[in-house]
């Protein structure tokens, strides 16, 4: 037995953990079987619509690679560009020698019982790689999709951007509509090289009684950028994720964008720490957040370890429903003379005044309201390529519908 199996067994059984709230014997680690396939075209048209909702494409066009894990199978794995390289994860550690440089590197397989969880139970994952000084033309996507019922989904994702490469990766993360109930664990490792960038848009679209549980780390270099995007609009049981940033070399920045929609029955404890260990780091973390009758945290956490660092944290809540809740939750933790970080949070409701001011120049209440909301929502993600931001921009504005 590894000496990392050996870890996440006492972790899990001393339970020196947090979130001990899901029983994973209530769902079930054996699903059926996908087929692979290598064209993307067996996909029914409501299927082809939920991957469209997360932003995954099917045609493959504009696409610098793309991935897709259908509760525990890969069924679906292509490249489009030279220098970038996409596997399933079982498949990369195989070709490379168990990773032994990244697997369980960044990310503590004794975190929790759900780290833990992965290393005993693992059912796969994708791994990115973008060699040296290459700059993907087109986003690199992947979608991991719960089909099945009762279904756990255990993944274990890497990637690597290595010295001054660049790469936008799309995951969309969703979920057959005729399910129940469903548990996605995933633990990501990124590791951005020297002068790289690495854009990570992620975008939920589970169901109602889907319990989700990230857990992420992501190294930066010097002069390297990471950004990263997070959206969840639609109607979930759980989410408990809290991405952790830690900027290694001189001049790395990070960016941390939330939009986060709870209605009645969700509950989101979402937030982001960036840790900056490096002289002339940056960091930004910004939070967009709705309660429609659900629960949101929305946590934040910056570490200043160097003199001259900047960072900034925002997080801005709006309620739309007597019931439901938002907690904002900021932290500054400088750990030595000369930091420059910063906070603002609020939570409020919609001005009346703003209402009867738009209703006065010709708008219903509804439309009236609307803007306002989409205005709330209306994050210009700085660095985010233009394909990207159009279609967050397209997600917001789809899922007004179900705010209002």
């Amino acid at each position: 037995m590894s000496k990392i199996r050996e870890r996440a067994e006492t972790a899990a059984d001393k339970k020196a953990l947090y979130g001990a709230d899901i029983d994973f014997s209530s769902f079930t680690t054996d699903p059926s079987v996908h087929k692979y396939d290598p064209e993307m075209t067996s996909f029914s048209e409501e299927e082809r619509r939920i991957f469209a909702e997360v932003g995954i494409v099917t045609s493959r066009e504009e696409r610098s690679g793309s991935f897709l894990l259908m509760d525990h199978s890969p069924v679906h794995c292509s490249v489009g560009q030279e220098g970038v390289e996409l596997l399933p994860m079982a498949e990369a550690l195989e070709k490379y020698d168990g990773l032994k440089d990244y697997w369980w590197k960044a990310v503590d397989v004794g975190t929790d019982k759900y780290t833990a969880r992965v290393e005993l139970d693992f059912n796969n994952g994708y791994f990115v790689k973008v060699s040296p000084g290459v700059k993907a033309t087109f986003p690199a996507q992947a979608c991991l999709y719960i089909d099945g019922e009762g279904v756990a989904q255990n993944v274990h994702n890497v990637i690597i951007a290595e010295e001054g490469s660049e790469l936008h990766l799309i995951t969309g993360c969703a979920t057959a509509p005729r399910l129940v109930r469903g548990l996605h664990i995933g633990v990501t490792e990124v590791y951005i090289k020297k002068g790289a960038t690495v854009t990570s848009t992620m975008i939920h679209n589970w169901g109602k009684e889907i319990e989700v549980r990230p857990r992420t780390v992501v190294m930066v270099e010097e002069e390297a950028t990471f950004m990263s995007n997070y959206v969840s609009m639609k109607p979930v049981k759980s989410v408990q994720m809290y991405p952790v940033v830690r900027l290694l070399g001189k001049g790395a920045v990070a960016r941390i964008n939330n939009i986060l929609v709870a209605g009645k029955g969700s509950n989101l404890d979402v937030g982001g720490r960036v840790s900056l260990e490096a002289a002339g780091t940056k960091a930004e973390i910004i939070s967009r957040t709705i309660s429609t009758g659900g629960d949101i945290i929305a946590r934040g956490q910056l570490i200043g370890h160097k003199p001259g660092v900047k960072a900034h944290l925002e997080c801005n809540g709006l309620m739309l429903a007597e019931e439901g809740s938002i907690r904002a939750i900021p932290e500054l933790d400088g750990r030595v003379a000369g930091v420059e970080m910063s906070h603002e949070a609020a939570v409020g409701k919609i001005s009346q005044d703003q209402i009867e001011y738009l209703m006065a120049r010709g708008l219903s209440e509804e439309e009236a309201t609307a803007l306002i909301v989409r205005g709330f929502l209306n994050v210009k993600m700085e660095g985010l390529p233009e394909e990207l931001q159009v279609e967050i921009d397209r997600i917001v504005f789809e899922s007004e519908k179900s705010i209002l």
